[in-house]
């Protein structure tokens, strides 16, 4: 997004059900569902995000480390094996709490809206039409689950928000407002054309009277 890469090091698991498995349908989820909380850390750390070098002499290095967790911020939809449409916001998270406990880029109301196809996008420019890959089907007999197995979503139609919640507390006391240095120095807002997701996946379904013991 903007001009951050984070590569996606930490598996990331959505977990839930839909009702038509060959239209696009919303995924329902229980407290034990929806997408997990996977940390990415997110190459330069605290000061690559807000530019503020002084830091690194007040903290040190190690202390400023940066993690990008995605967290769904709206009901996901699921098209088959080939399509699924992601609301998320991003939370940027620091051991020490140097950016606040709410520093996000997305919210619930303004979410990041991912597309993600296996087929071929249509973006706006400067972005050209990437292509994904479709998953193999694999049927496993003994627990009588469909697998889809080695495709690729791909999204870079999508447009990034500005960040917002960051708050840099100095000197434990004095509360200041980041979100200028955060989006200045990771180009966001980021309109759509300008961001890209590729990410490569597995899937397992399985009907509903073989979870249920039916």
């Amino acid at each position: 997004m903007g001009n951050k890469d984070v590569p996606i090091e930490k598996q990331l698991v959505l977990t839930g059900g839909v009702d038509n498995l060959f239209a696009l349908s919303p995924i329902k989820f229980n407290s034990e569902g929806g997408l997990n909380k996977a940390k990415q850390k997110v190459p330069g750390g605290v000061i690559g995000l807000t530019g503020l070098t002084w830091l690194a002499e007040f903290l040190g290095i190690e202390a400023l480390t940066l993690y990008a967790t995605t967290e769904l911020a709206g009901t996901p939809l699921l098209g088959g094996a080939n399509f699924s449409q992601l609301p998320v916001k991003v939370h940027l998270e620091n051991s020490t709490g140097v950016l606040g406990k709410s520093c996000y880029v997305g919210s619930t109301s303004n979410p990041i809206v991912l597309n993600l196809t296996t087929g071929t996008t249509a973006p706006p420019l400067p972005n050209k039409p990437i292509t994904g890959t479709p998953p193999t089907p694999v049927f496993e007999e003994e627990r009588e689950i469909q697998q889809e197995l080695n495709g690729t979503f791909v999204d870079n139609s999508f447009a990034a928000p500005g960040a917002s919640g960051c708050v840099l507390t100095l000197f434990g006391f004095i509360p200041i407002s980041i979100n200028g240095l955060v989006n200045t120095q990771s180009g966001l807002p980021s309109a759509a054309g300008n961001n890209e997701t590729v990410q490569n996946f597995d899937a397992e379904v399985v009907s509903s009277h073989m979870a249920y013991g039916e």
